[in-house]
């Protein structure tokens, strides 16, 4: 089997109030609720997964609601700054009609590298971008009663990270992951994977002036890059250590396994597994429907649920 980083596997944010988490993310930008945990580190708190129908490998985008009383994050350098979400040609209309009913913060359409996009807040101040990408996107769209085909996200286009110089985390994407410069415009770089065809795509920015971010509330926490199985994931800690940086064991987060370090401009990156997928604890058509717990919380199911704000 061949050792390649297979692009974007996931992103998790911090948000507020999971109830309005939920909400957003489920009922007005459409997304398959897919999983409901906790945070395995600080289980009374949930940890919240969205995608597509099955929770495919670069559509899911996963949340720590930490509740309304945690600090405001600020984007600056040193972190993920935007999510893009691919969406078809023609919708981003369609979008800003729906942004207008729901009172959702957007700009004006707009463009770069060619494809149009659409740039929107969710209530807790995360930053996304719908882009209508330049090659065809052939994804399966999960659909619900409003938000059809036509405009659904088909997962991520690509992941953008803000830095005071680029050239040690695009070292990692190169060195590394095997990603390639593919565009620049400005002081905005573009890199792109060829092992797959969609969520390939990492931009940097460079903004030697720009003050470090503060990860907290309305912000991306990291970003995963996906590996098919548990032997390619351990030939890539073998090469993040042999470039000298810190990376942890293999983690275990029962739908996927897991390795964290930290690039050298200071964002956390994750490498994760496709297996063992989300339908491990929970068949396809209920997925999202229970509080799934770990193993070693299981006994503290009573407590930790009366913590929790249902969520239905």
């Amino acid at each position: 089997m061949e050792n390649t980083i297979l692009g974007i596997h996931h992103i998790t944010a911090i948000a507020g109030d999971a109830k309005r988490n939920f909400n957003f993310y489920a009922n007005i930008l459409g997304l398959r609720f897919i999983k409901k945990t906790v945070n395995f580190d600080d289980p009374g708190t949930y940890h919240f997964y969205f995608g597509d129908e099955v929770g495919s490998a670069g559509t899911i985008l996963t949340f720590f609601p930490w509740g309304d009383g945690i600090p405001q994050g600020r984007r600056g350098s040193g972190m993920a700054t935007e999510i893009g979400y691919s969406v078809p040609k023609g919708s981003l209309e369609l979008w800003v009609e729906r942004f207008e009913k729901y009172n959702v913060i957007y700009n004006k359409p707009a463009e770069k590298f060619g494809e149009r996009y659409l740039t929107f807040l969710d209530p807790d101040g995360l930053k996304f971008e719908l882009i209508e990408s330049a090659t065809q996107d052939n994804r399966k769209p999960w659909e619900t009663d409003e938000v059809k085909a036509n405009i659904a996200t088909r997962g991520f286009h690509n992941i953008t990270i803000t830095l005071n110089s680029i050239t040690g985390t695009a070292a990692v994407l190169t060195d590394i992951f095997g990603y390639k410069l593919i565009a620049q415009e400005g002081n905005r770089y573009r890199y792109a994977i060829d092992t797959v065809d969609q969520a390939a795509i990492v931009d940097l920015v460079e903004l030697k002036d720009e003050k470090r971010g503060h990860v907290a509330n309305g912000t991306v926490h990291h970003v995963a890059f996906r590996v098919l199985n548990d032997e390619i994931l351990m030939h890539f800690r073998e090469k993040v250590a042999a470039a000298g940086l810190s990376i942890t064991p293999q983690i275990d987060r029962n739908y996927f396994h897991s390795l964290y370090f930290r690039e050298p401009g200071g964002v956390l990156f994750e490498i994760a597994t496709d297996n063992p997928g989300f339908t491990v604890d929970e068949a396809l058509e209920d997925l999202g429907k229970g509080l799934k717990l770990p193993a070693q919380y299981e006994s503290r199911r009573e407590d930790i649920e009366a913590h929790l704000v249902p969520i239905n």
